[in-house]
């Protein structure tokens, strides 16, 4: 057994209802790199614990290691910085050397000590099990924007803008992000890049007007503008209005599967973890299925497992509102999802192949087709007011039209509307 090699990191979290955290357990490192977790015993004694998630980190007093090339429990690397978080922490440690430094010369301790509080879910690391110190900041819109800026071009930063640079950690994704609070309400702030070849905050917030208008939940979110840039403000939905947080895990940990192993995962096997774990409740085939088609409409052809998330109580799963509801850039006709959503590897970005797995989703054909149905009209009687709402110029609405929204291939084989 590899011995620790660091002070131990205390696990804190939100209990369904708290609205402060309380500590759950510890990690410890063990050689360079892996991450065990162990239940406190106080913990474990208190009538209302649940596990962080039942299925990979069951109450209990043994230890709980590394899943597979994860370097730890896959519920603890949920709450763990992604790459846009990685890149920002490598900036601030070691100034990016030169552009030199690669996201992997830190330990997966350090991404857990060095990010943000305000993280994705109700899980947060501290170091000590005593007295909760979050490492939150509050920064202006302008600063967060500038911070991004300096991270994206391998630049060092001030130390002035380190505080703004530390929101930016705490959320998943490979896009520059911050989380900002405006009185009781917190946002995700995604921003547009250098590298951008298309208005891709723009398309999101389009996408997510949408999407609410053709009946999929989606979370709040309004356009802002600040240093020259569009900024999406995305309202956080792992919040409760009285101040607490919602335990949450990625699809990838619903399916029990490793980073290296996620393009085995598929849509109905989601489903099936739902139908087992979720909270009963009907229509979740249904709900998966329209958020399947609204991916194909929009061209969002990153929907990966992690792209995917459900609430736990300690006892059920319920599916988050949708999110990164982000079209892709694109060419041509051929365009495959990240995922399959038809049990024998069936992906093809095409409303035509989805419907015909409709059965996999407790729907008969000609449920699935209204569905389809009523997300494409939704699309084409709503365009106008959801480019308006995301603010998109004319020269964006023209790029967007009929290429990321209701590109023509999505329609091939699928007999015109009666």
């Amino acid at each position: 057994m590899p011995t620790t090699t660091s002070s131990p990191i205390y696990v804190w979290a939100w209990l369904p209802r708290a609205t402060s955290p309380i500590p759950v357990g510890a990690l410890e490192q063990r050689g360079r790199n892996d991450l065990w977790f162990r239940y406190g015993n106080r913990y474990l004694d208190r009538p209302d614990a649940i596990s962080l998630y039942e299925p990979a980190m069951p109450l209990s007093k043994e230890p709980i290691g590394p899943f597979e090339d994860l370097h730890m429990p896959a519920p603890i690397r949920d709450a763990s910085p992604d790459a846009w978080g990685r890149r920002v922490i490598l900036n601030q440690l070691t100034g990016n050397r030169g552009g030199d430094a690669e996201t992997d010369d830190l330990t997966e301790a350090t991404y857990l000590t060095q990010s943000g509080s305000n993280r994705f879910g109700a899980i947060d690391f501290q170091d000590n099990p005593v007295s909760y110190v979050p490492r939150e900041h509050s920064a202006s819109l302008d600063d967060l924007i500038h911070a991004s800026d300096l991270v994206e071009a391998g630049l060092p930063l001030p130390a002035e803008l380190h505080a703004a640079a530390l929101s930016g950690t705490v959320m998943g994704g490979a896009r520059p992000k911050a989380t900002i609070t405006e009185g009781q309400i917190q946002y995700l702030a995604k921003f547009t890049t250098s590298t951008d070849t298309f208005p891709a905050v723009g398309a999101e917030a389009a996408a997510i007007h949408l999407a609410r208008l053709a009946g999929i939940e989606v979370p709040e979110f309004r356009m802002e503008h600040a240093l020259g840039k569009d900024v999406l403000l995305i309202e956080r939905f792992d919040r409760t209005p009285a101040g607490g947080r919602r335990l949450a895990v990625s699809g990838l940990t619903m399916l029990g599967l490793g980073e290296m192993a996620a393009r085995y995962g598929s849509y109905p096997d989601l489903l099936d973890v739902l139908r087992v774990r979720g909270d009963g409740r009907p229509g979740t085939g249904a709900a998966l299925f329209a958020r399947i088609a609204f991916n194909i409409a929009i061209s969002n052809s990153d929907d990966h497992l992690r792209n995917h998330a459900a609430f736990w109580d300690g006892h059920q799963l319920q599916l988050t509102p949708a999110f990164d509801l982000s079209p892709c850039a694109r060419s041509g006709d051929t365009s495959t999802q990240a995922i399959p959503f038809g049990r024998h590897g069936e992906k093809n970005s095409n409303f035509a192949a989805l419907i015909s797995q409709a059965a996999v989703y407790d729907l008969t054909r000609a449920a699935a087709r209204g569905i389809v149905d009523r997300i494409i009209t939704t699309i084409e009687h709503n365009w106008v007011e959801a480019a308006d709402r995301a603010r998109l110029p004319e020269a964006a609405r023209n790029l967007l039209w009929r290429n990321q929204f209701l590109n023509r291939a999505a329609s091939y084989d699928l007999p015109s509307l009666q």
